[in-house]
């Protein structure tokens, strides 16, 4: 029989840090910013509850958190990851790293999903189906990300599930939450945000064009090769921006989203570096532009629901 201490994590306080850093919790900003704008472009529309903000917000990062755990885990069963890939070297990797048992890793997110999970029922409950339906949509996504038989992710489809998830999904679910309906306006304005999210996974695949090949992987990167693949990441980029102006010419966002073009000369030091070659922390400088364009962005929002 197993030793049951290898199933379940213990209360060990560098073990616990541990799982805290697998879980990846610096990209949690991401789901705050697509939570919190889908909140703020319903608070434009009517009463804000902040309570149902809060079980939304705790509920997406629960599954967050599990995705992060879960990818990694099928990443290390599969041989994909180990401690020599380029992102062990700028961010921890406890699970690379050997310093958790993979199995325990694997519960944990079983835990976190039930917990999110249990969030979404009963927000289903007092809100309506509708959050179920995005909620299992999200949970398939994330379990079929890494974990075979479907493993998506090694067949080029992970940038277009990273912009669904993060993007309209994300967004018009914490819309629905607050209004009981669902929203034109929030749906575009996911569009920009859902793009540069997406880009995260882009530039790392970039970066790990010549690992993924000796892994048999397929990702888009591999297909466009380094050069065409950084005019993809360029283009889109561009396009999100592009976005925000289109939106607010025709009033779709106010004036006061013209803020997000103050994240630009981000975006043009990134291309200055990504031009000359795919830098080891591709993913963590495109993260930075990420926070920084959905951070404006939600203030962008806020300022116009309270004017």
């Amino acid at each position: 029989m197993a030793n049951s201490s290898e199933n379940t994590p213990n209360s060990d306080p560098t073990q616990l840090s541990n799982y805290f850093l697998a879980s990846r919790p610096w990209s949690f900003i991401m789901t705050a910013i697509s939570i919190g704008v889908g909140s703020a472009v319903a608070a434009s529309h009517g009463p804000f509850a902040w309570g149902l903000f809060v079980l939304a917000l705790v509920g997406m990062i629960c599954l967050h958190a599990a995705t992060n755990l879960i990818n990694d885990y099928y990443d290390i069963q599969s041989g994909v990851d180990s401690a020599e890939v380029a992102t062990a070297h700028y961010r921890p990797h406890p699970l690379g790293e050997g310093k958790l048992h993979p199995g325990r890793v694997r519960n944990v997110a079983y835990v976190l999903f039930f917990a999110g999970g249990t969030i979404g029922i009963w927000l289903t409950a007092i809100q309506g189906w509708p959050i179920l339906v995005i909620g299992l949509i999200g949970v398939l996504a994330s379990l079929g990300y890494s974990a075979p038989p479907v493993s998506y992710k090694y067949i080029g489809l992970g940038e277009f599930s990273v912009f669904l998830m993060w993007g309209p999904l994300m967004v018009e679910g914490a819309y629905f939450v607050q209004r009981q309906a669902f929203s034109l306006k929030a749906f575009w304005i996911s569009i920009p945000f859902g793009i540069i999210v997406a880009l995260v996974l882009l530039a790392n695949n970039l970066r790990d064009i010549a690992h993924d090949k000796r892994q048999n992987i397929r990702t888009i990167a591999i297909a466009l090769g380094e050069r065409k693949g950084f005019y993809l990441y360029a283009t889109l980029v561009v396009l999100a921006y592009l976005c925000i102006l289109l939106m607010v010419a025709f009033g779709v966002l106010s004036f006061w989203s013209l803020l997000v073009l103050a994240s630009i000369p981000l975006a043009v030091r990134i291309f200055r570096i990504m031009v000359q070659k795919i830098p080891q922390d591709a993913d963590a400088m495109t993260a930075q532009l990420d926070t920084a364009f959905g951070i404006l962005l939600l203030i962008s929002l806020i300022l116009e629901a309270l004017t």
